[in-house]
Order: structure tokens, then C-alpha cells, then sequence
């Protein structure tokens, strides 16, 4: 019973700690902004930039460094990931998008160098955006001839309002929503940076955020109608009820499975350099939640543990674009099969190229 108990506690505060330092920084921006693509952006500029048809060169090109811009986890690029998807971007540059977005992170890049080394955060940076692109390839190759075609049930009339505002508002409104992301989820960085700490500190970090939202609802209000600002928040509610549930029960089961499986046993599992351990490390990776920059020094203990250095790649390709609560969230997005043929495809990746620069970095 007592085993029990912890299992149970172990989810819940797993599921406590999200909420808390997640939900309100990171995912309600990003439902809003998964809301906005849906209504406010035409399905004409997304098959421009990630529909089947469009030059592969810009499609995947624009997807593969479109994490540059966003700070994200990855649960909280989830609801980006739909709003394209759903709006008619190809399966290709829409999974490409879905692995780049929490993956190549300027801030976790740049992090990993300087904690784990500058051959780990070189080989992470390379590693990410060649997988992107393949993993979109390979993806469009095999599924793309059987997707639906888009549809447009809660769309507003993009025709009609596309006359009435120039294309710079409805850019200058998305870079808004995208600030927005980014100065709340960062708000410990921006802190950082101002050079303050305590109380006053905190508070300070929070302007540049305030000031984005700020922004967003002046803009909305003086550029958007009531019809559609209404189509907005009903979108977005409707990726909230999408997403939502099963993303808590995720997190719920990846606590229960960080009591379950102990760091020391990974850290035993994953000191060589062969396949096996490569592969370990990849599912680890895939299997747990790492919000964003936290996967970093939870591997520099790792390596620390006697963790090779193969291995500690593999789970930093694998570790932020899977998790546990996102591939359940996936699933119920693409359908199981294609959601199975996506995690498949970063596991195998992440273990095949830190197997390859495991035997580089030992040569």
C-alpha cells in the first residue's frame, strides 16, 4: 500500500510542478497563438510555406529553424503543431516543424555547450536540424499521398477580411503573440539579464512580457472585428479541450515512471558506446518530460554517473521532442499510425547518431 502511495504521490507532484511552472508561461500562450493560426491566418499562407505543394527548399527550410524563435517544451509546441497541421500544411514540413520547434533552442543550444561541452552542443545543433528534415521527408514519403484534405469548418472568411487589413497587421499581430511566448517562458533569462535579483527582480523580468500583452489586446481590439476575435477564442478553446486532458494524464504517468525507474539504473544502462545503450538513452529520452533547459543539467549528472557521451547525444535529440504526455497528444492529433511512424523514426535517429558520434568522439 505504502508503494502504492508513493507511485501515486510521485505523478502528482510530477503533474503539480507542471502546472505551476508550465500552464500559465508557456501552453496558454501557445493555445492562443494555435487559436490565432487557425482563424486569423489564411490557409493560402500556410500551404504558401508548408503545404505538399510548395518547394521543398522553402518548406522545410522555414520548418527545420522555426525553434530558433521559440523557447519551447515539448508539450507546449503542441498546439502550434496543430494549428498548421490542421490548417493544411503537409505532414512533411508539419512534423518537421513539430521536431525543430522544442528542439533546436537557441537558449538550450547555447546552454548545453557551455555545461556539457562544445562538441555535445556543436553535435545537437548539426544533429537537430538534419533530423528535422529527414524525419519530415521520410514522413511526406509515406503518408503524404493519404492525408485528408484541410478542412475548414471553424475558419473565418479569410477572403472578406484579407481586403479590409493589410498582410503587415496580421504579421505584426502573430510576432506579438510569438513575443509573448517567448518573454514569459523565458522570464527567468530576462531576469538574468536585467541583473536583479529578489522580489524586485522578478517583478521587472515580468514587464517586456506585460508589455507584449499589452500589445496583443490593443491590437486585437483595433484590428480584429468582434466576429472574429469570438472565432478566436473558440478555436483556441477547442485545442484546449484537444490537448489538454491528455497532455495532464501524461505527465501524471511520466511521474509515476520517474519513481518507477531510478536515474542510477539509467546511468548503469548507458555507460558505453553501443547500440544498446544508445538505444536506452533514446527511449529514455523519448519516454520522459523534460521541460525546456531542465533535460541539461539532468544529463550533465548522467555524464557525471559514467554516462558516454553517445548516449548523452541521443538523448538530447530525442529527450525534448518526445515525451511521454506529447506522444499521447500525437496520437490523437495524426492517428496512431502515423503518430507510431514519427516516434519511431526520432528513436532510431537519436540512437543511430549517437552511436555515430560515440565512436567519433572515442577516436
Amino acid at each position: 500500500m505504502q508503494f502504492v502511495w508513493h507511485l501515486v504521490r510521485s505523478g502528482l507532484l510530477a503533474l503539480l510542478e507542471y502546472l505551476s511552472a508550465h500552464v500559465l508561461t508557456c501552453l496558454v500562450p501557445a493555445f492562443f497563438i494555435a487559436g490565432a493560426i487557425a482563424v486569423f491566418l489564411s490557409q493560402k499562407a500556410v500551404l504558401k510555406y508548408f503545404g505538399p505543394k510548395s518547394p521543398k527548399v522553402l518548406s522545410y527550410g522555414v520548418a527545420s529553424v522555426s525553434g530558433t524563435i521559440l523557447a519551447v517544451c515539448s508539450c507546449t509546441v503542441l498546439p502550434l503543431f496543430g494549428g498548421i497541421y490542421k490548417r493544411g500544411a503537409g505532414i512533411g514540413p508539419a512534423t518537421a516543424f513539430l521536431y525543430s520547434g522544442p528542439a533546436i533552442n537557441v537558449l538550450a543550444i547555447v546552454y548545453s555547450a557551455r555545461l556539457l561541452g562544445w562538441d555535445l552542443g556543436i553535435a545537437r545543433v548539426i544533429g537537430a536540424v538534419i533530423f528535422s528534415v529527414v524525419i519530415g521527408l521520410i514522413m511526406a514519403a509515406v503518408w503524404q499521398r493519404r492525408e485528408p484534405p484541410p478542412t475548414d469548418e471553424h475558419a473565418f472568411d479569410f477572403e472578406k477580411e484579407e481586403q479590409l487589413r493589410p498582410l503587415w497587421k496580421t504579421a505584426v499581430f502573430f510576432a506579438l503573440l510569438v513575443a509573448l511566448l517567448v518573454l514569459a517562458a523565458g522570464q527567468g533569462w530576462v531576469q538574468k539579464l536585467i541583473g536583479l535579483s529578489g522580489p524586485l527582480g522578478y517583478w521587472l523580468a515580468w514587464i517586456p512580457a506585460a508589455l507584449s500583452l499589452a500589445a496583443v489586446v490593443v491590437t486585437t481590439i483595433i484590428w480584429f472585428s468582434k466576429e472574429e476575435t469570438k472565432h478566436w477564442m473558440l478555436e483556441t478553446w477547442r485545442f484546449v479541450k484537444l490537448v489538454f486532458p491528455w497532455l495532464l494524464g501524461g505527465v501524471f504517468v511520466a511521474g509515476m515512471l520517474k519513481f518507477l525507474v531510478p536515474d542510477a539504473w539509467i546511468a548503469a544502462l548507458v555507460g558505453g558506446n553501443g547500440i544498446l545503450a544508445n538505444f536506452i538513452a533514446s527511449l529514455f529520452g523519448a519516454l520522459m518530460y523534460f521541460a525546456t533547459l531542465t533535460e541539461v543539467p539532468i544529463l550533465k549528472a548522467f555524464l557525471e554517473m559514467g554516462m558516454g557521451k553517445g548516449p548523452a547525444l541521443a538523448l538530447l535529440l530525442a529527450g525534448p521532442a518526445l515525451s511521454l504526455p506529447s506522444m499521447i497528444v500525437i496520437t490523437k492529433i495524426m492517428g496512431f499510425k502515423r503518430a507510431l511512424t514519427y516516434i519511431g523514426l526520432v528513436v532510431v535517429m537519436a540512437t543511430l547518431t549517437g552511436w555515430l558520434f560515440g565512436a567519433i568522439a572515442k577516436s
